[in-house]
C-alpha cells in the first residue's frame, strides 16, 4: 500500500470515529498510535506518543493557557462583566441601536478577558439578550449581534484557539496574538458600522432608550465608567509590559490572572464559590486542550513521516495545476464546510497536519495564515445548517426566538465577516503590521 493510501485511510478512519461520537483527542490519538504501531512496530509506535508528550510538557508558553482561562472565569463568575453592560446601557442608550453597539463593545472586552467564544455567547445571552428584547429591539438583530460579537473571542487576544494553532504550527504565540488585534478590532468596527447604518435606516430595529433610564446623573455615570473599564485596565496591565518587552508572555499571563483575582477581592466578590468554580473550570478546559494538542502532535508526526504533505502539494500544483492562492481559497472553503459540524479545535487538529505544512511549502506566512484560519472559523461557527454558534444561541434563547430567526439573523454578519476575510487575504499587513512592528524593534 502506498503512503498516500495510508494517509487517506488514516484520515477516513479518524473522520469515521468522530462521526460515531468519540472524543476528538481520543479519535485522533488512537488513529495516530495505531498507524505508528502498524508502520514502524512496537518501538516506533510507543516512542511516537511519548515524544509528543515530552514535546508538549517542554513547551513553556503553554503555561499561558490556564492563566488566561482562569482570568476569564474570575471576571465572569465575579459578575464584573455585568458592570460592563451597565456602563454601555447608560452611556450608549441614547443612540439608535446604541445597546446593540454596546453589546459589540461588551463582546470585545469579554474576548480580551477570556479568549473563548463560548464565554462571550454565554454572557451575551444571559446579560444582553433579555435587556435588548425587553427594550423593543428586533429579535433577529439581537441574536445576530450576540452571535457575531461572541465569535470575536477566538481572534482578539488572548485567544485560546491561537495558542493551540501556535503549538501545532510551531509559531510564536505572542506574534499570533498581536496579528489578531487589528483584524479583530477591524471586524468589530465593521459590525458597529453595519448596526449604526441599519438602525439609522430602520429605527424600529434598535429604538432609543427612554431618557429616564439614561438620566442617572454624572456621578453615577462616572462610577459606571470606572467599573465598566476595569477589565480593560486589567487587559492593558498585562499586555503593555509584554509589548514593551518588560515581561515574557508567560509572566504577562500571570500578571493578568493575579490582577483579575485582586480586582474581584477588592470589589468584595471573591467568594469561596467563585474561586472554586473558576479553578474547576480552568483545570477542565486546560486539560482538554492539552489532550487535544498531544493527539494532534502524534497525528502530525505520522503524517510527516509518510510524506503526505508533499504528495498533496504535488496533487494540487502539478497534477491539477492550481495556483497557490486558489489552493488557499479551497482550504478556507473546506474549513467552512467542516465548521457546519465541528468546532474550531476539532477542525484545526484534523487538518493541521495537512494544511499547515502545505501553507508553508506554498510560500505563505504561517502567522498570517493563523489569522485567516481563525476568521474562517468565525464564519463557519455561524454557517447553517449546523454552525456551532447557531445551536448555542438556540439553547440559550427564549422560546419566541425560533431556529429560523437565528438562521436569518446571521446573514448580514456573515457577509461582513467574509468581507473582512477578503481584506486580510488581499492586504496581509493588516495582520502582520503589529507583530512586525513590536518584534522588529
Amino acid at each position: 500500500m502506498s503512503y498516500e493510501m495510508i494517509a487517506l485511510l488514516m484520515f477516513s478512519s479518524m473522520m469515521l470515529m468522530l462521526l460515531t461520537g468519540q472524543r476528538v483527542f481520543g479519535a485522533i490519538g488512537f488513529v495516530a498510535v495505531v498507524a505508528a504501531l502498524l508502520l514502524w512496530g512496537d518501538r516506533g509506535g510507543y516512542d511516537l506518543g511519548f515524544a509528543a508528550a515530552i514535546k508538549l510538557m517542554k513547551w513553556y508558553p503553554l503555561l499561558t493557557l490556564p492563566m488566561f482561562i482562569f482570568m476569564g472565569y474570575i471576571l465572569s463568575e465575579s459578575r464584573i462583566a455585568d458592570d460592563l453592560y451597565k456602563m454601555f446601557h447608560v452611556w450608549m442608550g441614547g443612540l439608535s441601536g446604541g445597546l446593540a453597539i454596546g453589546t459589540i463593545g461588551l463582546m470585545v472586552l469579554i474576548s480580551a478577558m477570556n479568549g473563548l467564544s463560548v464565554a462571550g455567547m454565554a454572557i451575551g445571552a444571559t446579560i444582553a439578550l433579555p435587556e435588548l428584547l425587553k427594550r423593543g429591539y428586533d429579535k433577529r438583530m439581537v441574536t445576530g449581534v450576540i452571535q457575531a460579537g461572541s465569535s470575536l473571542g477566538i481572534l482578539v487576544p488572548p485567544s485560546v484557539v491561537l495558542v493551540l494553532y501556535a503549538m501545532i504550527a510551531r509559531q510564536p504565540v505572542g506574534q499570533l496574538w498581536l496579528a489578531g488585534v487589528l483584524p479583530g478590532l477591524m471586524m468589530a468596527a465593521m459590525f458597529i458600522i453595519y448596526i449604526a447604518i441599519r438602525c439609522k435606516i430602520t429605527p424600529s430595529l434598535g429604538p432609543v432608550l427612554p431618557k429616564e433610564e439614561r438620566d442617572v446623573g454624572w456621578p453615577e455615570k462616572i462610577r459606571l465608567l470606572g467599573a465598566g473599564l476595569l477589565p480593560l485596565v486589567i487587559f492593558f496591565s498585562m499586555m503593555v509590559p509584554f509589548v514593551k518587552g518588560w515581561t515574557s508572555l508567560v509572566e504577562s499571563s500571570a500578571i493578568g490572572a493575579m490582577a483579575a483575582f485582586v480586582a474581584a477581592v477588592l470589589k468584595g466578590r471573591m467568594t469561596r464559590k467563585v474561586f472554586e468554580t473558576s479553578v474547576r473550570n480552568t483545570l477542565g478546559i486546560s486539560c482538554m486542550f492539552m489532550w487535544i494538542i498531544l493527539a494532534a502532535l502524534a497525528f502530525g508526526a505520522v503524517f510527516d513521516g509518510l510524506g503526505a504533505v508533499k504528495a498533496i502539494e504535488s496533487l494540487f500544483t502539478e497534477k491539477m495545476g492550481l495556483s497557490p492562492i486558489m489552493i488557499l481559497i479551497l482550504m478556507q472553503l473546506s474549513f467552512i464546510v467542516m465548521g457546519t459540524f465541528l468546532d474550531d479545535t476539532a477542525m484545526l487538529v484534523i487538518v493541521a497536519p495537512l494544511y499547515v505544512p502545505l501553507v508553508g511549502a506554498l510560500g505563505f506566512d504561517l502567522i498570517w495564515y493563523g489569522v485567516l484560519y481563525t476568521i474562517t472559523c468565525q464564519i463557519a461557527y455561524m454557517t447553517p445548517p449546523f454552525g456551532y454558534n447557531l445551536f448555542l444561541m438556540r439553547a440559550m434563547a427564549p422560546p419566541e426566538i425560533t431556529i429560523h430567526d437565528i438562521y436569518r439573523s446571521i446573514i448580514p454578519f456573515v457577509l461582513v465577516m467574509t468581507f473582512a476575510l477578503a481584506v486580510v487575504m488581499i492586504f496581509p499587513q493588516v495582520a502582520l503590521w503589529l507583530p512586525d512592528y513590536v518584534y522588529g524593534k
